[in-house]
């Protein structure tokens, strides 16, 4: 058995997997009375009402960002990441809200879909210790499969799948706009700015 060349099948099968995911969640979203309202609508779009829906949620019942600092410092510590990054996630993502749930199904204060969360061992989504971790854990995966922060997060939001398939940032509005907001987030972060 030639493991060398499994050990490379692997990346490209799960990066097919995930963009067959992504298809079949984009024509079930387009099926969705939402999006036949807006022909142009794509999985993208309608996610991103989903995440401001979480953001709204997050600001009406989140306690903010220092309730979970030691949880992110232990993040970060772990995965060698930056707290400040992390937080910044936390916060396009759900606005600090750890019960928040989009349309999409994404869980949790990062977000996970229930397939990531599962592969990343996450048992209980809804728990913010278990999501920061797993959150994290996947952020430091596509950091190091991608090698550039921006493409990092556009692969967090949006599918290393579609930022493989699109050999960068993928052409979809709600994850451009995804990438600005963190990285915005993060400036502000780290310019004492919170």
């Amino acid at each position: 058995m030639n493991h060398a060349h499994l050990h490379g099948a692997l990346p490209r099968a799960i990066g097919r997997i995930e963009a067959i995911r992504a298809e079949l969640a984009r024509i079930r979203m387009d099926r969705a009375p939402q999006a036949a309202a807006t022909p142009s609508a794509c999985f993208a779009d309608v996610l991103a009402g989903a995440v401001g829906a979480c953001a709204d949620a997050g600001r009406r019942g989140a306690a903010g960002p220092g309730r979970f600092d030691d949880i992110v410092r232990a993040a970060a510590d772990r995965f060698g990441l930056s707290a400040d990054l992390i937080h910044a996630v936390i916060r396009a993502e759900s606005d600090y809200a750890p019960n928040c749930t989009s349309s999409a199904g994404a869980m949790g204060l990062m977000q996970l879909m229930p397939g990531t969360a599962r592969a990343l061992g996450v048992i209980d989504a809804y728990d913010p210790t278990q999501n920061i971790l797993g959150g994290s854990r996947y952020l430091r995966e596509q950091l190091d499969r991608f090698g550039d922060l921006s493409l990092a997060l556009a692969a967090y939001n949006a599918g290393p799948g579609a930022v493989a398939r699109y050999d960068g940032i993928p052409p979809y509005r709600e994850t451009q706009a995804y990438v600005r907001r963190v990285l915005d987030y993060l400036a502000q972060r780290t310019e004492g700015v919170r």
